[in-house]
């Protein structure tokens, strides 16, 4: 995939196939799930090459945006995410550099309309959603582990219980996407998305992982239930499957559900058969079997049409998942 995608002029990933139909479309997000899935293949194969790669590609898309920042505070965070995980791994200060720029900006977002929580983008200070807000609680937590600073736990914490206020389905436990999107103060509670509820999992593992507190596995543990009971079809496959942005959010779910199941293996086998079962049935529509491309949707039938990056991406993260499972596992 990595291959068909990559284009070695700029050090970025075209955003479809055949990459002359790109228009020289960019999407600041797209590459950051790109950047994430890199990360994954260094942590599976220890191959350098893959950190030489998200490099350039961290390079790439700071020229092409012209900067750092950008007006979308979930954008931001995706990059500011897949930074952090690449800078365990490649201790340059420049990528140090550039999470701290990115978490400064991202931490104006957040202002007292609705309650609290961060905002979604600059110039809609009202609204707010899962997407700017559970990875923000995952990069706080993160980062208070690694400075210890109490203050970005204080954020974290915070964020998270807006959330739980907010968002969370009492019934449920599924996770609604956001409020005050059209300005009239609902909540979209039809939006039910795979990512909100990846991203929800993983807010609550990296608070356990801060504070040693259980309640928030026992969280986590209920909206991946839900997510895994409710989001699927008959057959127990995920039924999102669209293409553009919708196209990346299974790939962020599984990513958050992988790392919940590798947690606590005697209590992730559950996570990882639903992992496993997701991709037997991806690697079924992979067309051509040798050189794969996957379609966006995990069930009906082969890749068709437009073959775009974030569904590959989804595709990929799911299969390093299970990869990573299996690895722990000593398979």
């Amino acid at each position: 995939m990595f291959g068909r995608y990559w284009d070695e002029a700029n050090d970025l990933f075209h955003s479809r196939l055949p990459a002359d139909s790109d228009d020289k479309r960019f999407d600041y997000w797209w590459q950051a799930q790109a950047l994430d899935v890199l990360v994954d293949a260094y942590e599976r194969s220890g191959d350098r090459i893959w950190l030489e790669r998200g490099r350039r590609l961290f390079g790439g898309v700071v020229k092409r945006n012209g900067g750092l920042t950008n007006d979308y505070y979930d954008d931001m965070l995706w990059f500011a995410l897949a930074l952090q995980r690449l800078h365990r791994h490649d201790p340059d200060d420049r990528i140090a550099a550039a999470i701290r720029h990115l978490w400064r900006d991202i931490r104006r977002g957040r202002n007292g309309h609705h309650g609290g929580g961060i905002a979604w983008r600059k110039q809609q200070a009202d609204y707010k959603s899962v997407p700017s807000n559970a990875p923000a609680v995952i990069l706080g937590a993160r980062l208070f582990r690694e400075a210890g600073r109490q203050e970005n736990l204080d954020l974290a914490i915070g964020v998270f219980e807006w959330l739980e206020k907010t968002l969370v389905d009492p019934d449920s436990g599924l996770i609604w996407d956001g409020i005050n999107r059209r300005g009239d103060g609902r909540i979209d509670r039809n939006w039910l998305f795979t990512y909100n509820q990846g991203t929800f999992i993983g807010a609550a593992m990296e608070l356990h992982r801060a504070t040693g507190e259980r309640d928030y596995l026992e969280k986590a543990a209920r909206t991946a239930k839900a997510a895994m009971s409710r989001l699927v079809d008959e057959n127990g496959i995920l039924r999102e499957g669209g293409l553009g942005d919708g196209g990346l959010f299974k790939g962020i779910f599984v990513r958050y559900l992988g790392a919940f199941a590798r947690m606590d293996r005697a209590k992730g086998g559950a996570y990882a058969e639903f992992l496993v079962r997701q991709a037997e049935a991806l690697w079924k529509l992979a067309d051509p079997p040798e050189r794969p491309v996957f379609p966006a949707a995990w069930r009906g039938g082969p890749a068709r049409g437009r073959n775009e990056l974030g569904s590959q991406l989804s595709a990929v993260a799911l299969l390093e998942q299970v990869a990573a499972w299996n690895k722990d596992d000593g398979a």
